[in-house]
Order: structure tokens, then C-alpha cells, then sequence
């Protein structure tokens, strides 16, 4: 059957808001075809833990029911989990739509959203679908935030700041004395959201223990993911913690259903012991290849920030879409940020050694 060519005449007239129509398009990792390696979404490779791939098939016998709209026994888990109230946590379709919901909850037409530059490029799209301007701060030449810079660029428009820990895409987090120091001086009216989407590949004794900061200020929110470290990623789920006013706001602004029943089961099984116990080896052994592969990068004579993730960073330039077409061409998928550098994921062994041996010759 053919389709019909579209009739310009039928096309919508409808103006879209101007900061929707500007918006930067979000580029997700490159999905590989045949046999490549995809290094490229920051996933980690490890298969569904056996009680949570359990758990995702009882559910699926109740698909035909909207799941628990306020996810109530996932948040009590939780909460149980991390050591807070259920009143402080509050879920969403991943950690990115928890953001979303966060900023629509506080940030009024024309408020400024502050955020560090390179990092999670998410920010400046849900910046502007809340209505916000964005206000951007260059990362420091070893890729870690500068959040002197960031705590000098506060104004009196500033109602958000975004604090990348580990920093996405390049690695480092920021350390406790220094998020101490950033919010001795940020306003008590300014929301700061501490961004953790990569904690449990924290090894940094330095790093913040958000926690302690979100009981000792009241104007911080937590974000977390089960994306990354639980192999969560293709259910979407993510959660904030905050005091018990700024959750209910953020839970008000929230999409109803917004975890869907599969998604539920498959995170409270995933914070039970055994599943915790198994996720802890897995990443573990990233952490030991996210070693081996950066110091492997290192004596190549590459210049790779301080990661605390599962990814690491080069450098790479002008000639980052030339590396990264190399890269597909040899089948190895990494993330390019054009003119900028390229991210890439810790995988399997296999296909870490295909991206160092690709990386040698790019030097």
C-alpha cells in the first residue's frame, strides 16, 4: 500500500511556545546493528539480576491493571533503603522525569536555572520546557565542577542549581568540603539538587555524603537512579529525596502512574539483600575495569579526568566525529559531544579491549 504524500495545506499553523521550538534535540547513544559493541548509553552490561528478572515475570500476568499510582510500596522501600521518611521520597520514569517535575514544581516563567557546562545534556532541555532560563558555567580543564564560579554566578533570579556528582560526561565528583563551602553561601531560597545518578561507582573517600547534606539543609534535593548500577535502565526508574513540604510539591507536579507495575516490582526486588549483594559484585568489577581501563588510557598518553563513574572521557576535540565514525566503522559505539569529546562506557571486558585498541591508534 502506498502512503499519500502529505498535503502542505493540511500541515498545523499551531505556534509551539518559542523555547520548545529552540530546543536543543537530546542525543541518545548510538544503538549498535550486528555484532558492535555499544559503549555509547552508559548501561551497564551485566544481564537483569535473577530476582529481578523474576519478579518483571510475575508481574507481567498484571499488565491489564494500572500499577499504584503513588508506587507506595516502592517508596516505603525506599525509604527503608536510604534511611529517610516516605514523605521525603518521591518516584518518577527515571531520574531525568523526576528532574522534569522538580523544576516544574519550583521554578517560575524567566527564573534562572543554574548548571555546570559540560555536563548531563538534559539540563538545559528540561530548563526550558519548565519555563526557565538557563545559566551555564564552564567545568574546570580536568572536567570537575567549579563551584566557586557556580556559587559567584548566583543572582537574584537563581530559584534552581544543578550539581552534577559524578559530572556526566566527565567524571569526577565534587568533593564534601567543597559542596560545604558552595552552600554555606547559596541563598536558603534557592533549590539545590544534587544530581547522584552514578553514587554506587563513588570510590572517592572525598565525596560528599549527600544524605548528612540533605538533613543539614533543608533547600537541597537528592536525585538517584536504578538506572545505572541495577541494570534498570529499559523500566525507568528514579527518585528524589527532599524535606517533607518540597517532596509533596514535587509529587503534585508528578505525571499520575508515572512508574509503571513492572517497573515497581522489578526496583523493590532489586533493593532486597540478595539482589543488593549481587549488584554490589557487578559493580564492583566495573570499577576495577573502569581502572584498568583508564590507566590503560593514560599510558596510551591520553588525558582522562579523575572518573568516580561507569564511563570515562577524552578529550578529543575537532575531531570528534571523525574518531567516533572511526569507532563505529570498527565496530566499538561510543558517545561523541561534537567538537568536545567523546564519552565512553564501561562494558564487558571484550569490548573494552576493542575501545583501548581503537584508541591507540587515534594517538
Amino acid at each position: 500500500m502506498t502512503t499519500p504524500a502529505a498535503d502542505p495545506a493540511s500541515s498545523s499553523t499551531v505556534p509551539l511556545r518559542a523555547a520548545i521550538a529552540a530546543l536543543p534535540a537530546y542525543v541518545p547513544g548510538a544503538r549498535p546493528s550486528g555484532t558492535a559493541w555499544k559503549l555509547s548509553s552508559n548501561e551497564n552490561p551485566y544481564p537483569p539480576l535473577t530476582s529481578v528478572l523474576a519478579a518483571i515475570q510475575s508481574a507481567a500476568t498484571d499488565v491489564n491493571r494500572y500499577p499504584d499510582m503513588y508506587a507506595t510500596e516502592l517508596v516505603e522501600t525506599i525509604a527503608g533503603h536510604v534511611g529517610v521518611d516516605a514523605a521525603q521520597v518521591v518516584v518518577g520514569n527515571g531520574s531525568v522525569a523526576v528532574l522534569q517535575h522538580v523544576l516544574e514544581a519550583v521554578v517560575e516563567p524567566g527564573d534562572e536555572v543554574l548548571f555546570p557546562w559540560r555536563s548531563f545534556e538534559a539540563y538545559p532541555i528540561i530548563t526550558a520546557v519548565s519555563g526557565g532560563t538557563p545559566v551555564t558555567v564552564p567545568v574546570t580543564a580536568d572536567g570537575r565542577l567549579d563551584l566557586p564560579a557556580m556559587a559567584a554566578a548566583v543572582t537574584g533570579r537563581t530559584r534552581v542549581v544543578l550539581v552534577c556528582t559524578p559530572n556526566n560526561p566527565t567524571g569526577p565528583v565534587v568533593h564534601a568540603d567543597e559542596l560545604d563551602a558552595f552552600l554555606a553561601v547559596v541563598p536558603r531560597d534557592v533549590l539545590v539538587v544534587v544530581d547522584e545518578a552514578y553514587l554506587e561507582f563513588v570510590r572517592d573517600p572525598q565525596a560528599p555524603d549527600a544524605l548528612a547534606v540533605l538533613r543539614a539543609h533543608p533547600n537541597v534535593v537528592v536525585l538517584r537512579t536504578l538506572s545505572k548500577a541495577y541494570g534498570l535502565a529499559g523500566l525507568r526508574v528514579g527518585y528524589a529525596l527532599a524535606e517533607p513540604r518540597l517532596a509533596a510539591g514535587i509529587r503534585a507536579a508528578s505525571t499520575p502512574f508515572g512508574v509503571n507495575h513492572l517497573a515497581q516490582r522489578a526496583a523493590i526486588a532489586a533493593l532486597q539483600p540478595p539482589a543488593q549483594a549481587e549488584m554490589a559484585q557487578h559493580v564492583d568489577a566495573l570499577v576495577a575495569e573502569r581502572t584498568r581501563v583508564a590507566d590503560a588510557l593514560r599510558e596510551q598518553g591520553w588525558d582522562v579526568p579523575a572518573t568516580q563513574a561507569n564511563f570515562v572521557w577524552l578529550a578529543t576535540g575537532e575531531r570528534t566525529a571523525e574518531l567516533a565514525a572511526a569507532a563505529t566503522a570498527a565496530g566499538v559505539l561510543v558517545r561523541p559531544f561534537a567538537g568536545e569529546g567523546v564519552r565512553v562506557s564501561i562494558g564487558e571486558v571484550a569490548a573494552n579491549d576493542a575501545f583501548l585498541a581503537l584508541a591507540a591508534t587515534w594517538r
